[in-house]
C-alpha cells in the first residue's frame, strides 16, 4: 500500500510538471529554413530582410540566365543625351526563326496585353490611351503600320526601344522576357509586311567600315532608317 502511494505521488508529480512547462522549442532542427519560414511578402521593404542578415534585392544573380531563355539584348542602354548604342542597334538581328501559327498567336496575345493599349489592336497608334485624341494621352503613339519610319525600322532598333524605352514609351524589360520581346517584334513585322513574316537573319548586317573608322557612333549603316522615337507628337 505504501509503495502504491509513493508511485501515485510520483505519477501525479510528473503530470503536474509536464503540464506546467509547455516546451516552445523543438530542440535541434535539421533544416531550419524549412522549420522556420522566411517567406517574403511581395513589395515588402528590403530592410526587413536586411535586419535578419539576408541579402535580397529581387534581381537575378549577375551572369545567370533562366533555363531555355535567350541571351539578354547585346546592346547596352545609352547614357543620357547619347544615341550611339541606339544607332548601333540596327545591326542586331532577330535571333528567333520565323514563328509558327501557335507561336504567332502567343506573340499577338503578348502584344495586345502589353502594347495594344497605346499602339492599338490594329497597330495604328490609336489605342485606348489615345483614342483619337480624346483619351488621357495627348501625344499619339507611333503608328506602326502607316508610318514608313516605323515600317522600315530594323528589328534591333525596335528591340532597343522595347528593352530600354524610347521617347514617352517606357521599358518593358521587366514585363517581357528577351524571347517574348523578340516574338512581339516578329508579330509587328508580320503586320507591317501584310501578314508575311520577314526571313529570320542569322548574322548581323555588316557595318560600313569606312564610316565606322571615321566615327564609330556616326549612326546606322547605309540603307538603314535613321534613329527615331517610337512616339509621334501631335
Amino acid at each position: 500500500m505504501k509503495k502504491l502511494s509513493i508511485i501515485s505521488v510520483l505519477v501525479m508529480a510528473v503530470i503536474v510538471w509536464s503540464c506546467s512547462d509547455v516546451r516552445r522549442s523543438p530542440g535541434k532542427v535539421y533544416m531550419p529554413d524549412m522549420a522556420y519560414s522566411r517567406a517574403y511578402e511581395t513589395y515588402a521593404p528590403y530592410d526587413t530582410l536586411a535586419k535578419q542578415g539576408i541579402n535580397y534585392n529581387r534581381l537575378p544573380v549577375a551572369g545567370t540566365i533562366k533555363r531555355g531563355e535567350l541571351l539578354p539584348f547585346s546592346i547596352m542602354a545609352d547614357k543620357p543625351g547619347d544615341t550611339v548604342n541606339y544607332a548601333q542597334s540596327v545591326r542586331v538581328a532577330n535571333p528567333l526563326p520565323a514563328l509558327d501559327a501557335v507561336q504567332m498567336k502567343e506573340a499577338e496575345r503578348l502584344y495586345l496585353i502589353n502594347c495594344g493599349i497605346c499602339h492599338g489592336t490594329a497597330l495604328d497608334g490609336n489605342g485606348p490611351l489615345y483614342n483619337g485624341g480624346s483619351g488621357p494621352f495627348s501625344a499619339a503613339p507611333a503608328n506602326l503600320t502607316g508610318n514608313a519610319k516605323y515600317v522600315n525600322m530594323p528589328e534591333g532598333q525596335m528591340m532597343y526601344s522595347v528593352t530600354y524605352g524610347k521617347g514617352q514609351m517606357g521599358s518593358y524589360a521587366s514585363q517581357l522576357s528577351t524571347t517574348q520581346r523578340w516574338q512581339i517584334i516578329h508579330y509587328v513585322k508580320s503586320k507591317q509586311g501584310g501578314g508575311k513574316q520577314p526571313a529570320a537573319a542569322t548574322t548581323a548586317a555588316p557595318a560600313d567600315s569606312a564610316s565606322a573608322k571615321k566615327d564609330p557612333g556616326a549612326g546606322p549603316a547605309t540603307g538603314a532608317q535613321p534613329a527615331a522615337d517610337t512616339t509621334q507628337k501631335k
